[in-house]
């Protein structure tokens, strides 16, 4: 799909790009190849950002189409990208930084997931995360990134991927686990696990050092990164379909990975009651 879009250069909004489409101008070749009557008084234009965006991504330079695409269609980033794409998800000890801390991070790249704790190795984060050409979060424009790049003073220079203004542009407002409802996922005995559950989660950690406790935390913060997945390909399906190229570009939607870590119904009980082990 990525191919097919036009609205990430200059002067070419939805309208444009959707006559472009009913013209056969259906691809940068195609914008390259067509006459300049065909592509009006804009021609130029148009043909030298479709030289640019066959050279970048050429290059896997996501981050130049993150940058010049709509919040909201950035779903169109994923098929070029998704090989090489992290999942990213944080917890923290309250909504802002400094009066707050990263406890932990979780990073998915649909082959194994990885995770980073306060005190340990949270500031691996940076290094692993530059492998990766393609960020996908929910709410990580406004939150995880933001957080993340002051606390641990880094740039996030990967193309970015944000599933909430993706699913709004569907439709579909609400946080994470409502749309995982409306979608019909189930988290099983993390059911019921919120950002406040995972903060008395980590106060008990620290109180008590008990490694259970920890991962807890960790598979709820999993849990996050392995539905972001399956949630990705259903936007970018659904957003396809009101294209010319549903038939030809969809793609199958995975199953939600296993969690590598398991969560303790104890921990859960002692954190919600507040008392110790």
């Amino acid at each position: 799909m990525l191919k097919n879009t036009f609205c990430h250069l200059r002067g070419v909004g939805a309208g444009t790009e959707r006559s472009l489409w009913d013209k056969g101008v259906l691809t940068w070749e195609d914008a390259l190849d067509a006459p300049q009557k065909l592509l009006g008084k804009n021609g130029d234009r148009l043909r030298r950002g479709a030289e640019e965006s066959l050279a970048r991504l050429e290059s896997a330079d996501a981050a130049w189409f993150g940058g010049s695409l709509p919040a909201n269609m950035q779903w169109r980033l994923f098929d070029p990208f998704r090989c090489n794409a992290a999942y990213v998800d944080i917890e923290t000890t309250g909504l802002s930084w400094p009066s707050a801390h990263v406890t932990t991070i979780a990073l998915y790249d649909g082959r194994q997931v990885r995770t980073y704790v306060h005190g340990r190795n949270l500031h691996d984060f940076a290094e692993d995360m530059a492998a990766y050409d393609l960020l996908i979060t929910f709410n990580g424009k406004c939150f995880d990134v933001p957080f993340l790049e002051r606390a641990l003073d880094m740039r996030m220079t990967a193309g970015h991927v944000d599933l909430r203004y993706v699913f709004r542009a569907l439709g579909l407002g609400g946080g994470l686990k409502h749309i995982e409802h409306c979608l019909g996922f189930d988290r099983g005995e993390l059911e019921g696990v919120d950002g406040y559950m995972a903060v008395l989660l980590w106060n008990l950690f620290r109180r008590t050092g008990d490694e259970r406790v920890l991962e807890t935390l960790l598979a709820y913060n999993a849990e996050d990164v392995l539905t972001l997945e399956p949630l990705m390909y259903h936007a970018y399906n659904r957003h396809l379909a009101g294209t010319p190229f549903n038939q030809a570009a969809a793609l199958s939607v995975p199953p939600v990975a296993p969690n590598p870590f398991r969560a303790s119904p104890r921990a859960l009980r002692e954190a919600r009651s507040g008392a110790m082990f």
